[in-house]
């Protein structure tokens, strides 16, 4: 049952933190309105960060559908628990999501615009291109998963410093391929704060842009399959 837990929990903090950088930057009346994309983007790798010191013993701070999926392919994980650990990173991003909209109720209705509103909660492209999105998102999160398994070749390693690694990666990725999709590397992270922003009585929040959804699913199964299957080659 822990496991579960700590994925539910890991995965709520995760988008409070990150989902709350995004109100906290972009909504108006916010304190921080217009603070800009490197705020947002440290603290998503801060997001994952936190979580991850806290739950990585416990689970192993997956808190993402896609990296769940990958490491039961390549034998790192049991495939009895994916199931578990998928509900609860969908369960954990819908609440964390709730719980941001509360905190910043009076930040949302102030706003006018309902893109900002739903990209507070979920990612979209620069430029929509189906096709080349869900490529975009493959490519960001291969690089996402190579790099986590890559961090076992470092010898040596501290247990606690291999989350300060991620954190590093995060930020790298959304640095250099955030621009495209907003890389949300992770079903769970946008679908998840998608479906709370359908049901929500967010004030003039216009479509959730269920159209776009297929982008961050598909996306980041496929890069996170492809990261752990040329891993599993390479000749260490």
């Amino acid at each position: 049952m822990l496991p579960y837990i700590a994925e539910f929990l890991g995965t709520m903090m995760l988008i409070i933190l990150g989902d709350g950088v995004v109100a906290n930057v972009t909504l108006n009346k916010s304190g921080m309105k217009g603070a800009g994309s490197i705020q947002i983007t440290l603290a998503w790798g801060l997001a994952v960060m936190v979580p991850a010191f806290i739950f990585g013993a416990a689970s192993g701070a997956h808190f993402n559908p896609a990296l769940t999926i990958a490491l039961a392919l390549d034998g790192s994980m049991a495939w009895g628990l994916v199931p578990g650990y998928i509900i609860a990173q969908f369960a954990g991003a819908i609440v964390g999501a709730v719980i941001v909209y509360l905190m910043f109720k009076d930040q949302f209705d102030a706003t006018e615009d309902p893109g900002t509103k739903l990209g507070v909660f979920s990612t979209g492209p620069s430029i929509p291109n189906i096709p080349r999105n869900i490529f975009c998102e493959a490519v960001a999160t291969f690089v996402l998963v190579f790099a986590i398994k890559g961090i076992g070749q470092v010898a040596g390693i501290a247990g606690g410093l291999s989350n300060i690694f991620v954190f590093g990666i995060i930020v790298s990725i959304g640095m250099s391929l955030g621009g495209l999709t907003g890389y949300a590397l992770n079903p769970a992270r946008d679908i998840g704060p998608r479906i709370a922003h359908a049901f929500l009585p967010i004030k003039g929040k216009g479509s959730s842009n269920w159209g776009y959804a297929i982008v961050p699913i598909v996306g980041p199964v496929i890069g996170a399959i492809a990261a752990v299957g040329l891993y599993a080659i390479i000749p260490w």
